[in-house]
């Protein structure tokens, strides 16, 4: 048997990091006629109309936005005021979905880093944090980091203090049995979290240390997560996302060739502490 050396990557999903040819990282591709056939996006905001590049009064606000019949009577714009007032109902909007707690500010840093970032990554330091507290929190069977934990205390060589590295697939393969870090709770709809992230499209995990003292080990481990703030086609076409008009618009802004605002990667960090005794083993 030969020592694990650190720093050493237990995991990668399969979809890759900086993955810019992934469906919902497309922009710019598709026409009015496309969206209003192939989507059933007629009718999108309250404030305006994209297609005549109108703005519209209250008096145009068809009953529901499935109807296609009404056009905006009101002042006309160009697109570029169309698509601000868009952004604006946007950052409006997403405030049903991220009313409450330390991260109900991030989706509004999000839309606007859309609006004006051109498609540049996006890091805040309160996604590490929430990447952080979701991945501490999780104590259910299938979380990583219990799995991680019970592994680690499994396989060390207690008597000559190391860790295996014929073990390390064994790592790889119960993490890849265990839920990644994901933001799909209850809390998560009214929290900031649902909004900005959900799900997430790329993670890498790395054990950067393992120290072993007597009957007593400490792991540090580095989480690397990525997002895509984007949307793709199967998203919109979702009755749960088409339903609102947040989606909607959002995904006129990005797809429209009149429009083509860039998604983006989102990332995120964390390094957690993972400690454990041998008679855990």
């Amino acid at each position: 048997m030969t020592a694990l050396q650190f720093p050493c990557t237990i995991f990668q999903t399969q979809n890759r990091m900086d993955d810019y040819s992934a469906k919902d990282m497309r922009c710019g591709d598709l026409t009015e006629a496309q969206l209003k056939s192939q989507y059933r996006l007629d009718y999108i905001s309250d404030r305006v109309d994209p297609w005549t590049l109108t703005r519209r009064s209250s008096m145009d606000r068809p009953q529901s936005m499935f109807c296609c019949n009404l056009r905006g009577q009101g002042e006309k714009i160009t697109r570029q005021q169309c698509a601000a007032i868009l952004f604006d109902e946007l950052r409006s909007l997403s405030r049903k979905f991220s009313f409450y707690g330390p991260y109900s500010h991030l989706i509004e840093k999000m839309i606007t880093h859309k609006q004006k970032g051109n498609g540049t990554p996006f890091r805040n330091i309160s996604l590490d944090r929430a990447l952080k507290e979701q991945i501490l929190n999780d104590r259910t069977d299938n979380s990583t980091f219990v799995r991680i934990k019970r592994i680690i205390s499994k396989n060390i060589y207690w008597d000559n203090g190391f860790y295996p590295s014929e073990m390390k697939e064994e790592i790889a393969r119960i993490i890849l049995d265990s839920k990644l870090p994901k933001f799909d709770r209850f809390q998560d709809n009214y929290n900031g979290m649902g909004i900005t992230v959900h799900d997430t499209w790329a993670t890498h995990i790395t054990i950067k240390s393992l120290h072993i003292d007597n009957n007593r080990y400490r792991a540090v481990v580095h989480y690397k997560v990525q997002d895509h703030f984007g949307l793709d086609s199967d998203d919109i076409l979702k009755t749960k996302f088409s339903q609102f008009h947040f989606f909607r618009i959002w995904f006129v802004l990005q797809r429209y060739n009149q429009f083509g605002f860039k998604p983006f990667l989102t990332n995120m960090e964390a390094t957690v502490e993972i400690s454990g005794s041998r008679d855990e083993s």
